[in-house]
């Protein structure tokens, strides 16, 4: 085998191992509301989650994917080393962040570390700075709209609702919670298999295999097995899930009943569409998370345990330099031993 089409393979399969680790590490995001008001077992849940990731492959386009492939990051100065190194610096961050238990952010510790390797290669000018922009806005954005529709679905509900026995209400939102769950794990996967979709059309491109034109448009005859094989090892990681996380999200931030489940997911699935239809990466973490602390505000403000809270927000605020300098450290070490990388 040419050593040019051995380097391609390994990236891909490390960019599908990249993909797994993310359902793994976001399992929370998809089943942690669901599982903590006990409308289904840990292992319904799981299922459920992983077979909406798999079939948001036919919904939800690639959008997302584009921004990732070519509006970030200079392709000319992308090399198989390059994406390998920004993958690693990923991998290591999402494993330490599992480990702690955050729920930080797959997909800005992915864009965190192809932009470092990127960078410890070409210098800064590869960074292309209008797709940063709207990145980087949503990362505020996107957990505030998550936060603001959460807040208001349920001040909408209690008050349509506010003349229901509570058990009632309670039987209602246990069977939609099934729906809201389902949307929003197809937002999740929509958007997060996405990004390592674009990151392995730029590997191609960098490969000479796909051209210009191609990494800009439909991926030719790799566009289908690049849209599949991403969204099948994001609904696999779903499946074996992380547990440490979904404590932490379903029960460590504020308790959740199903009303509460229903309109966090509500609001996380309606987020994420419009992102996704919109070419904008964002963290479905913060998305689920900002939801979560807004359905525990509308009881009172000490619902919501801050101090979890906060921890989390750090955890966001250091998921991009951190995976970046992973990843610029992983690059310069490839150099030494390939000066040529």
């Amino acid at each position: 085998m040419k050593p040019d089409l051995l380097l391609l393979i390994i990236t891909v399969l490390v960019a599908l191992a990249f993909d797994f680790l993310n359902g793994f590490h976001d399992a929370a995001n998809s089943i942690a509301t669901v599982v903590s008001t006990r409308v289904l077992s840990p292992k319904l849940a799981v299922v459920w989650a992983a077979f909406f990731n798999f079939v948001a492959a036919f919904f939800l386009g690639t959008a997302v994917a584009k921004t990732i492939g070519k509006g970030m990051i200079h392709v000319e100065s992308v090399t198989q080393y390059v994406v390998i190194a920004g993958l690693l610096g990923a991998i290591v961050w999402d494993l330490l962040t599992w480990l702690w238990g955050l729920p930080t952010s797959s997909s800005h510790a992915l864009i965190g570390g192809y932009a470092g390797a990127a960078i410890m290669r070409s210098g800064w000018h590869v960074i292309i700075a209008e797709g940063w922009y709207k990145t980087l806005i949503f990362i505020v954005v996107a957990p505030v709209m998550g936060l603001v529709l959460a807040l208001l679905f349920m001040v909408a509900v209690f008050w349509i609702l506010r003349n229901k026995p509570p058990q009632r209400i309670d039987a209602w939102f246990r069977r939609l919670q099934l729906l809201s769950a389902a949307a929003y794990s197809l937002g999740h996967g929509g958007n997060d298999a996405q990004k390592t979709m674009g990151i392995v059309a730029s590997a191609l491109y960098g490969a000479k295999i796909l051209t210009a034109q191609q990494l800009a448009g439909n991926w030719g005859p790799f566009h289908w097995p690049i849209i599949l094989a991403a969204h099948l090892s994001i609904a696999l990681g779903t499946y074996f899930g992380g547990w440490r996380i979904v404590h932490t999200m379903g029960s460590r931030i504020t308790k959740l009943k199903p009303v509460g489940g229903f309109c966090a997911e509500t609001a996380g699935a309606i987020t994420l569409f419009s992102t996704a239809l919109a070419g904008i990466p964002v963290s479905t973490t913060h998305t689920i998370t900002g939801a979560i602390v807004g359905v525990g505000a509308t009881h009172r403000l000490s619902a919501v345990r801050w101090g979890v809270a906060r921890r989390i927000v750090w955890a966001w605020v250091f998921t991009i330099p951190a995976s970046a300098a992973v990843a610029a450290a992983t690059f310069w070490l490839v150099r030494l031993i390939h000066p040529g990388a």
